[in-house]
């Protein structure tokens, strides 16, 4: 290590820091000629492989925004070449890795993501090592020592060993969470768009240990039984209201932030809620919507950790995940953040 960089360092020490635990993915994305059906071909027209799931496109995407404190990874990846890819794609973007767990029975979790260009993509996913993580894999104190602020959780409904519910009606996830707020750190969770039967249940017993929620309008509406769009896709924002006041009747504290392509609504204890609408991304632009909440989520924790204010974080959020749209992998669409601060610049003087 270079002197300039042991200086950074002990600047970034003293500046905070954001945690990222959860599911660490590694993505092999296949652009397809078009979506067969059963027993047809369909031609990979192109492939990409990424490092993917919440707490690794969040990380990963926090450090290509230039985020200027330290970033941790934290969960469970198998001893074998896709843990290494994990590893160092992480590494290389000065994420510190101490955090991953690494798993002699365990094969990293992976996802073959089949993208067709203008349409939804569909997911193939091995859950491995992510499914072995639990509140006592992970320590949030360790990082509270060491002067991080922010603990990110993410997916929930994605992580069995966090998700199930005991006896007592506590889940892992809300373990793990009351852990690192007892640790002095705020807690920002996010879902994943699970049909599972029990989602509300699940994801409502980690409600109260939650400070920040950053989840999309599907989930706002499983997690709260609102039904937040019509028959024909349409978005109905009366609904996403109800949803997110019971989010925060459900225990999240300071505030339940709800995103989806059109807006995001964000919600704070005896506030009214702030309503930020995006700028339409055109058809053409999208590569692959693949990642692009996790990069909304992850510009909203960068403005959280710069105390910015909420009407500014949104329109930078809505940026970030333009960006990603198009990017083939979940983060490799990302700028620094001075060039989303130009994004927005400039689409607010063409508005």
């Amino acid at each position: 290590m270079r002197t300039g960089e042991e200086v950074r360092d002990s600047e970034k020490k003293d500046k905070g820091g954001i945690v990222c635990a959860g599911n660490f993915i590694v993505d092999r994305v296949h652009t397809l000629s078009y979506w067969p059906e059963q027993g047809d071909l369909a031609y990979i027209q192109h492939q990409d492989v990424g490092v993917g799931g919440g707490a690794a496109n969040v990380v990963t995407d926090l450090a290509s925004l230039g985020f200027p404190a330290k970033l941790a990874a934290a969960g469970c990846i198998g001893t074998d070449i896709d843990g290494g890819i994990v590893k160092t794609r992480l590494q290389n973007a000065g994420i510190d890795v101490s955090g991953l767990r690494e798993l002699s029975d365990r094969a990293t979790a992976h996802t073959h993501v089949m993208n067709v260009p203008g349409q939804n993509r569909t997911f193939f996913y091995h859950g491995g090592a992510n499914d072995a993580v639990t509140d006592a894999l992970v320590s949030p104190a360790v990082f509270a020592d060491t002067g991080y602020r922010l603990f990110y959780l993410g997916y929930l409904m994605l992580l069995p060993g966090l998700d199930g519910i005991d006896t007592e009606g506590r889940s892992g996830a809300s373990r793990l969470l009351e852990a690192a707020r007892d640790a002095g750190l705020t807690t920002c969770v996010d879902f994943v768009s699970s049909e599972d039967p029990e989602f509300a249940a699940k994801v409502g017993a980690a409600l109260p240990y939650c400070d920040f929620l950053i989840i999309n309008e599907i989930e706002a509406g499983r997690a709260t039984g609102v039904t937040v769009r019509d028959t024909e896709g349409e978005l109905n924002e009366a609904a996403l209201l109800t949803a997110g006041e019971r989010l925060l009747a459900a225990g999240v504290a300071k505030g339940a932030i709800i995103h989806a392509p059109e807006i995001c609504f964000w919600f704070a204890p005896g506030a009214k809620p702030i309503i930020s609408r995006s700028r339409p991304v055109e058809p053409a632009d999208i590569v692959s919507t693949v990642g692009a909440g996790d990069a909304f989520c992850a510009a909203v924790l960068y403005g959280l950790h710069e105390d910015w204010p909420v009407e500014r974080i949104c329109v930078v959020a809505h940026a970030a995940a333009a960006r990603c749209l198009g990017g083939a992998t979940a983060t490799d669409g990302i700028p620094d953040m001075a060039v989303l601060l130009e994004d927005v610049k400039r689409t607010h003087a063409c508005a």
